[in-house]
């Protein structure tokens, strides 16, 4: 019988576990066998069938995006959509992507997943929630073991177009049964419950005004019957809060809990304007929130109340959303821009959030977010998704005094490594067995395609 292939991480400056008791390791290695870490510090030390110098590095878990649109990295910036909040936004872009092809599926897929690797990030979530011209989530799949990464699809769906007082054109929409028939197949082909799981599918219809209430109570019977879990955007902006109120006489966190959307197998997008009844309701019962700082500066929603979130017990994780609303998938940048609009709520009544509670919400609070026990921090028996910044950068001069700090009021960096099921997939700022040359040509080829109809 072989053993697993063993890596050693060699002394880095500083290993930040993120573990039960947070220790900072000053020039701790750690050493991976197959696909997990069984050794952190001196213990770890030894021969290796490979052995990566990070001497001038801080080693991290890696992060965890919690909500993205991977598709949208095709129509970055389109000038409609530029200048318009949520709804004016959405209506600019939808007729756009109408014209979506599995090729643009899988292209947009690969480009975005590649872009999160070089941002540190080795799990991610993406909510695909319409399928034009044939497009299925197996498009997303292949894309994913293509590139490396840890992934959860969500099997998003819209059910409920403009003639029946949606928001999405009616040609984006599809039959609830038949939402329900492929979100199941999708569950049967791809989802992967086990520890170190690389494939994980959540049942995911959209959001309140793009589906009804009969598909978000049979995808919360669904997801509860096969074990998986459940996602869709909630209280995102203002309109978001007067449609549910005049569509369904209800507060969007009462809607939700009504359906059955409540609970620790579920998590929301934004929740933005999440209510002090609504965000009791969601630590009371586990209900995790995917915060995207970013997207909702871009649209104009407003700033998340995630430092009460957290107080109350709220489970947060952060994600960078689509790239037509962030327009970036930076998310070690992301991390940075919670901690910092977290301080423009500041009211003096308590302490500034600090980077290390930041990358707590990139690292372990994603990783409870998505409903794992084995990603998110560094121990013994942890999963072997590790990522590593080179410290000597420009950007970090001045500031090594503290490298956890550094990370996020510097300047967002690149990742110089990344591993990711204890595989080495980023080295030396490098992606390895990926022409991203030539993959950003294919997407910009297909971006103008799709751009000019």
């Amino acid at each position: 019988m072989h053993s697993s292939p063993s890596l050693l991480l060699k002394r880095p400056d500083l290993l930040l576990t993120m573990d039960d008791s947070r220790r900072e390791l000053p020039g701790a290695s750690v050493r991976v066998e197959g696909n997990r870490i069984v050794a952190i510090g001196p213990g770890a030390e030894g021969p290796a069938d490979r052995v990566i110098d990070l001497s001038g590095h801080i080693l991290l878990p890696g992060l965890v995006n919690t909500h993205h649109h991977m598709f949208q990295s095709l129509t970055r910036a389109v000038p409609a959509a530029q200048n318009e909040s949520l709804f004016g936004w959405l209506r600019a872009l939808y007729p756009i992507w109408s014209r979506l092809t599995p090729e643009m599926i899988r292209v947009s897929t690969r480009l975005a997943m590649a872009e999160l690797m070089l941002s540190g990030c080795t799990t991610s979530s993406d909510h695909l929630y319409l399928f034009p011209n044939g497009i299925t989530l197996d498009d997303q799949m292949e894309a994913a073991d293509a590139i490396g990464l840890r992934f959860h699809a969500a099997r998003g769906a819209m059910s409920v177009g403009e003639s029946q007082g949606g928001l999405p054109p009616d040609v984006l929409v599809e039959s609830e049964d038949a939402i329900l028939r492929d979100t199941q197949l999708m569950i049967e082909r791809w989802h992967d419950p086990a520890r170190f799981s690389m494939r994980r599918v959540a049942v995911a219809p959209c959001s309140p005004f793009s589906v009804s209430r009969e598909l978000m109570r049979d995808s919360a019977a669904l997801a509860r019957a096969t074990g998986t879990l459940l996602h869709t955007h909630l209280a995102e902006d203002a309109s978001d809060i007067a449609y549910s109120r005049e569509r369904f006489g209800r507060t969007p966190a009462e809607y939700a809990e009504d359906l059955g959307w409540l609970g620790p197998d579920v998590w929301h997008a934004h929740c933005v304007r999440l209510d002090e009844a609504g965000i009791g309701r969601f630590a009371a019962t586990g209900t995790g929130i995917a915060h995207c700082p970013c997207s909702n500066m871009r649209l104009g929603s407003g700033i998340a109340p995630i430092r009460r979130m957290l107080a109350a017990g709220v489970p947060v994780g952060l994600g960078v959303d689509g790239s037509a609303s962030n327009d970036g998938a930076h998310l070690l940048g992301e991390a940075r821009q919670a901690m910092l609009l977290q301080r423009v709520l500041h009211d003096g009544g308590e302490p500034l959030m600090t980077a290390r509670a930041a990358l707590e919400m990139a690292t372990r609070g994603g990783a409870r977010v998505l409903g794992r026990d084995d990603i998110g921090a560094i121990a013994p028996g942890m999963a072997a998704d590790l990522v590593s910044f080179d410290l000597r950068a420009h950007g970090f001069a001045g500031a090594l005094h503290d490298p956890v700090a550094a990370l996020l009021f510097c300047a967002p960096a690149a990742v110089s490594c990344c591993i990711v099921n204890g595989s080495v997939r980023v080295m030396d700022g490098m992606l390895q067995g990926i022409d991203l040359p030539d993959l950003v040509r294919q997407h910009s080829a297909l971006s103008e395609s799709l751009l000019n109809g």
